[in-house]
């Protein structure tokens, strides 16, 4: 994990029920690791088959024209034309 949650940054309770640590004393509970924190998860087949079409069916016409524009280094023009194509800018952000 990259960043602390809040629970990690906060001071543990003092056992007093007054100050800025009020509160008592527990220990904290661990919740087991949820099926649908793995969701979007890339596993080893699927990259392989996807490197394995990228191979062989190569880019999209537009995706060569955005590639031609990036060495011209057009980086506005070529998130614009992504975006066209992709409907969203964010999906055009990641493209390129």
């Amino acid at each position: 994990m990259a960043t602390k949650s809040y629970r990690e940054l906060k001071a543990p309770k003092s056992g007093l029920f007054v100050g800025l640590n009020k509160g008592h004393v527990v220990t904290p509970r661990v919740p087991r690791a949820k099926p649908s924190n793995r969701k979007g998860a890339l596993s080893k087949r699927t990259s392989f088959v996807r490197s394995l079409i990228r191979e062989v069916a190569g880019f999209a016409p537009y995706e060569r024209r955005v590639m031609e524009l990036l060495k011209n280094s057009k980086d506005k023009r070529a998130r614009k034309l992504a975006k066209r194509r992709l409907g969203t800018f964010l999906r055009a952000k990641k493209k390129i």
